[in-house]
């Protein structure tokens, strides 16, 4: 079914088409030649995840100082956004793009929405966007002006459509009041995590939120990776970051933040922002599949 999935998505653009035919070929082929092309340390397989990792990365983060606050999913509430999200409405988006997924995206929109405090009063920015419709179906929901950013969007400003770096947006200072991220921000490569950080400083209005959700994290530095995707001059992958090469994940960067990590690349960075992060207890609850543990609420002062 996931390579239905695929086919689907990539027949939708040729450009994507043509891309995962390369993958695939590369896959089949040459999987093991890219691999042994990329420098050590590095592993094949996922990232691990489980319980005793979890419970490594919370006591680390309580000893480096980042506020950790329990969140428990109230499993009524997030079947009624479900309902009245109507993802349905979105055929692409929910047949193709989350249809082996849904549980765990809806509830990463869902959590989203709810440590935001999404209101009619809100100028919202969901980055990293690509096509997602959390721009209509919050902007339906909480009366919020929405905007999706991406950097496969022409750059500036055309409608709701924000284009180009999410690290230097081409909008003014305080233009929003509220952001978030979904399953994007451990693809921001090099060091665009750091200056979306910084930009979001500037972009936030005083007394505005950003939501990243889930935010990768594991006991130590790490970046998973899929050598099939890679290009071939590759992408240069920080020399203190443990590899995992995970071969059908089709992404070339997802980036794993280890305490120490986070403390040096995103605490020191804040400025004028609070870091907050939760720990969801309760995910599996909704479905089995689901995987998001830690959000982080970044607060502008």
């Amino acid at each position: 079914m996931k390579l239905l999935q695929q086919i689907r998505m990539a027949i939708k653009e040729p450009t994507l088409f043509v891309d995962f035919i390369k993958r695939k070929t590369k896959e089949k082929l040459l999987w093991n030649y890219y691999y042994n092309s990329l420098r050590n340390p590095k592993f094949k397989s996922k990232i691990p995840n489980n319980y005793k990792i979890q419970k490594y990365i919370i006591t680390d983060l309580k000893n480096r100082g980042f506020r950790l606050v329990n969140l428990k999913i109230d499993i009524k509430d997030y079947k009624k956004y479900v309902r009245q999200a109507k993802y349905q409405d979105f055929p692409y988006y929910y047949n193709v793009v989350i249809r082996n997924n849904f549980f765990e995206k809806t509830l990463e929109h869902y959590v989203t929405a709810k440590l935001l405090s999404l209101s009619n009063k809100d100028v919202y920015i969901d980055v990293a966007n690509a096509d997602a419709p959390t721009v209509e179906i919050y902007s339906r929901l909480y009366g919020c002006k929405s905007y999706r950013q991406d950097l496969l969007y022409q750059k500036g400003i055309k409608g709701n459509v924000i284009g180009g770096d999410a690290g230097n947006m081409s909008v003014k200072d305080g233009f929003a009041t509220k952001m978030a991220l979904h399953c994007s921000f451990e693809h921001f490569e090099g060091n665009s995590d750091i200056n979306f950080i910084k930009e979001t400083n500037r972009v936030l209005q005083s007394g505005g939120k950003l939501c990243i959700a889930p935010l990768y994290l594991f006991k130590k530095y790490a970046i998973q990776t899929d050598p099939a995707t890679l290009q071939k001059k590759g992408i240069p992958f920080e020399s203190d970051a443990v590899l995992y090469c995970a071969k059908g994940f089709g992404q070339q960067h997802s980036r794993h933040y280890d305490a120490a990590h986070l403390m040096e690349r995103i605490k020191k960075n804040l400025k004028n922002l609070k870091l907050t992060i939760y720990v969801v207890n309760n995910e599996k609850e909704i479905d089995k599949s689901c995987y998001v543990k830690f959000v982080a609420l970044f607060e502008k002062k």
